[in-house]
């Protein structure tokens, strides 16, 4: 694959001075040539050229001519950029306006404000509690937000302006969180109560104010492990019905958006509570409706399928379950224990974040025979077998690393809660644990993946920052269930990642290679992209905090509105990114 400035030398090769032009009349600005083109809308592949002039894709297909930048596309793929529906880069955006590592997989677009919680809008005085909020549901250390955000807004629109005053590299779609918002009009009481009528009006408004700035639609959740604010739950999960319809109605009334919500309070089940509130939303809202988290589970067979049975009648009215292409494999470290949240017995923890409370809860014998009684029946727990100890700071503990918690505790005369518990006190909580759940099986989760209906996301970009990476999940998609899975085709693994979630969220000019869109592409090698399912450490948060990041393969070159920002494995531009407006 070459890239070249080819102006000069196609003028003189012709015996035409260069300098007798100017910049208009020379060209498109980039040319990418030879490439097998995907267009996104699952069409077969063909061979073309893809020409790109001011921010736009200007033609396609059997074109030549001159430009001041030649991409020569040979062997490989040239696709529309892939959009990402499931993000939390609301505060990242702050620090990190190349939007990593995202953008080193081919991703030129991110939806943000996911889950109900976020950082607009936010009056000073509440400023601690929305990145209260973050460090409990989005496992984001509270001195990284503290060091990151810039706080240059206090409203909704304002915080958008400002993201795009940092001129970002990739595109920006907001959704509207529903926490901050109830925050903004109810203070601490909206993490206790419903709204009033009075509250509710403002809320809307606020929340209309928001659409018309460009939001995309609003975000909530009513996960049990969604705990915010001095461990209580995030205040959106405190929405009566009748605000969540006065806030679909916003919705309806300006006929776009969309509906995120963090539903499946048992992962990837859903009861009839669930199902009515999904009806709900959809019926109020007229208007598509995501929700997660549709993962596959193998301590319950049939719990995908199962859903997606209820979920059909819902599924015919615009519901869009969830789900990621990866096993979920995540590193624990319990001073930052949001893998348990789910269990009640860990509120405790979640209340005092101080490592003296926390040494004090998992000491407590009270607290273990309780964690022991809910794991009787878990919601989202595979077993000991599946935690493995990975890495200690003390000598005394070295020759434990790579042992599962059940050899452990075997090897102890322990049983897996006592042995888990022990091994990270005796390392003053510093150890980190492996933990695989979830999308493991390959005949199920190549069920899910050719399911037209199951929208493919869920990277969870910008959140769990020091546990898990899976934002790389385009690159995964395409190596490993597409070449060496042979789980899906090209063409609909493209689509699913272009013009699918766009369509989505109503992105009109992106994930499609059509002349007069927007020019985010991307250009890859088939035969080599792809990713692991495990992160790397990097320590380049504010204050030198530490994170896993998904290193990508196989992506040439990523363009955002038509300017080059990742090359051969480095990030090369930046400030080409957009805020999207609805």
């Amino acid at each position: 694959m070459k890239d070249s400035i080819s102006i000069p030398g196609q003028l003189d090769s012709a015996g035409i001075d260069p300098r007798r032009f100017e910049e208009k009349i020379l060209g498109y600005d980039v040319l990418i040539k030879n490439g097998t083109l995907i267009d996104g809308t699952g069409s077969p592949r063909r061979s073309g050229n893809v020409a790109i002039s001011d921010g736009q894709i200007a033609a396609v297909g059997d074109i030549d001519g001159l430009a001041t930048r030649v991409i020569d596309a040979d062997g490989a793929i040239v696709a529309p950029g892939f959009i990402d529906p499931h993000t939390h880069y609301d505060a990242q955006i702050c620090w990190d306006g190349a939007v990593t590592p995202s953008s080193w997989h081919g991703v030129t677009s991110v939806v943000m404000g996911n889950c109900g919680v976020g950082i607009a809008p936010c009056r000073p005085e509440s400023r601690e509690i929305a990145m209260r909020d973050l460090v409990n549901v989005e496992a984001i250390p509270y001195g990284v937000l503290e060091q990151g955000i810039t706080w240059d807004w206090e409203t909704f629109p304002e915080y958008i302006e400002a993201a795009a005053k940092r001129a970002p590299t990739l595109n920006l779609a907001f959704l509207a969180p529903l926490t901050p918002f109830r925050h903004y009009v109810m203070g601490q009481e909206s993490l206790e109560r419903a709204a009033t009528p009075v509250e509710i009006r403002r809320i809307k408004a606020l929340l209309g104010e928001a659409m018309d700035a460009g939001a995309f639609g609003f975000s909530s959740t009513i996960l049990n492990q969604h705990l915010g604010f001095e461990g209580r739950p995030l205040a959106c999960r405190n929405a009566s019905r009748d605000e969540l319809k006065n806030y679909c109605n916003v919705l309806k009334e300006r006929g776009k958006g969309a509906i995120e919500i963090a539903l499946t309070r048992q992962i990837g089940v859903l009861d009839d509570e669930q199902c009515g509130l999904l009806d709900f939303l959809l019926t109020e809202s007229g208007r598509p409706v995501t929700f997660i988290a549709l993962f596959d589970r193998d301590d319950i067979p049939e719990a995908v399928r199962d859903t997606l049975r209820r979920a059909a009648p819902m599924i015919e009215k615009g519901a869009r379950p969830q789900t990621s292409p990866l096993p979920l494999t995540r590193e624990i470290n319990l001073r930052s224990p949001f893998s348990f949240a789910a269990f009640p017995s860990w509120k405790r923890v979640f209340a005092d974040t101080s490592k003296e409370a926390q040494l004090a809860v998992y000491q407590d014998h009270a607290f273990r025979d309780q964690f022991r009684e809910e794991l009787k029946n878990p919601l989202a727990f595979g077993n000991w077998e599946r935690i493995t100890l990975h890495e200690t700071q003390s000598e005394n503990l070295k020759s434990l690393e790579g042992l599962s918690v059940a050899e452990i505790a075997y090897s102890r005369g322990q049983d897996g809660v006592d042995a888990f518990l022990d091994t990270a006190i005796a390392d003053d909580l510093s150890c980190e644990f492996t933990m695989a759940s979830f999308n493991t099986r390959v005949d199920r989760m190549t069920e899910l993946l050719n399911d037209p209906n199951i929208l493919i996301g869920l990277g969870d970009g910008g959140a769990h920052v020091d546990m898990l990476c899976d934002c790389g999940y385009p690159t995964y998609l395409l190596g490993t269930w597409v070449r060496e899975r042979e789980a899906l085709s090209l063409e609909e693994a493209i689509r699913r990642l272009t013009s699918d979630p766009a369509d989505m969220f109503g992105i009109t000019d992106r994930g499609r290679l059509h002349s007069g869109l927007a020019a985010d592409i991307v250009v890859f090698d088939p035969t080599t992209v792809g990713s692991t399912n495990r992160g790397e450490r990097r320590y380049d948060l504010p204050g030198g905090a530490k994170r896993m990041v998904m290193p990508s393969r196989g992506v040439e070159y990523t363009i955002v509105n038509g300017e080059i920002v990742y090359a051969s494995g480095q990030l090369v531009g930046s400030g080409s990114g957009r805020v999207l407006r609805s």
